[in-house]
């Protein structure tokens, strides 16, 4: 934390919101994610001091944010010094969530088959974020019946990924930008930034929202498709898809069985098996 946030001296007015900002430092290693807190904050008026007496609900309500987005900017506020309540990063809800879904292919559109190349590998490989940004084409290796992923923290051996593998490096193919890109979850289109290109390295930020879309676009498909005897439980499915993130895929895969690949997230995901443990025992 770069400092204490202090409530205004009597008789001192907060300065002009854009200059209030200004002024106060971003804290280190979260620079973009304060300058987007900002962003939000002058879009309805608010300087540092403003928000941390009202807090991050009109911001939310504003911006549609989800709770877990809710609780990584009250963290980064917290980081730059102003006192905001703390908001815990929400476990996926229900704990058992059918995922297939978003491992099935519907199509040869390549922002399509390139998500859903991401969950199939992800569900049996469930990697941080971060990781599948920085995985390259060449730790990836196809078998018989299943893939190989090799990384600097070890070999994992991935099953039921093949179809969707083998999908993606055909629609790579058509693509000279995509087909030289030596990243698995490359670009598909220039970004704002000045080094963006097709085929290069995605942030992180573009793939969380990347996974949302396609989280969105299934459950669409998952209401149109169903048949009339299914529509309460497709309905009920595609809500819960309409609320995913990446994360809470991530720990519902750990929480399935899934062999965890770094440790973060498993310790949230055990206490989350032992917690539905416990009350499938209370309730038995």
């Amino acid at each position: 934390m770069s400092r204490a946030w202090q409530q205004p001296l009597p008789e001192m007015p907060s300065p002009p919101p854009e200059r209030a900002w200004r002024r106060w430092p971003p804290p280190p290693g979260y620079e973009v994610q304060w300058r987007r807190l900002a962003e939000a904050a002058l879009e309805l008026d608010l300087g540092p001091d403003e928000l941390a007496r009202v807090g991050l609900g009109p911001l939310a309500a504003a911006r549609e944010w989800k709770p877990a987005t809710v609780a990584l900017y009250s963290k980064v506020a917290r980081y730059g010094g102003l006192s905001l309540p703390r908001a815990p990063t929400p476990e996926p809800d229900p704990l058992e969530l059918d995922l297939r879904p978003l491992t099935e292919l519907r199509g040869t559109d390549p922002e399509h088959v390139r998500s859903v190349a991401w969950c199939a590998l992800a569900l049996a490989w469930p990697a941080p974020v971060g990781m599948f940004r920085s995985l390259r084409r060449d730790q990836v290796h196809a078998g018989a019946r299943r893939l190989v992923l090799r990384t600097d923290g070890g070999e994992w051996s991935v099953a039921g990924a093949n179809t969707a593998w083998h999908a993606w490096e055909t629609v790579r193919e058509r693509y000279p930008a995509l087909a030289a890109s030596p990243w698995v979850l490359p670009a598909l289109r220039r970004g704002p930034g000045l080094d963006s290109r097709i085929g290069g390295r995605l942030s992180n930020q573009a793939l969380q929202v990347t996974f949302g879309k396609h989280a969105g676009r299934t459950a669409q498909h998952l209401r149109a498709a169903a048949p009339p005897s299914r529509q309460a439980a497709a309905a009920e499915l595609a809500a819960a898809y309409r609320d995913l993130s990446y994360d809470s895929f991530r720990r519902l895969a750990l929480a399935a069985g899934a062999p965890p690949v770094s440790a973060r997230g498993v310790v949230r995901a055990a206490r989350s098996v032992a917690r539905t443990t416990r009350r499938a025992q209370r309730t038995g």
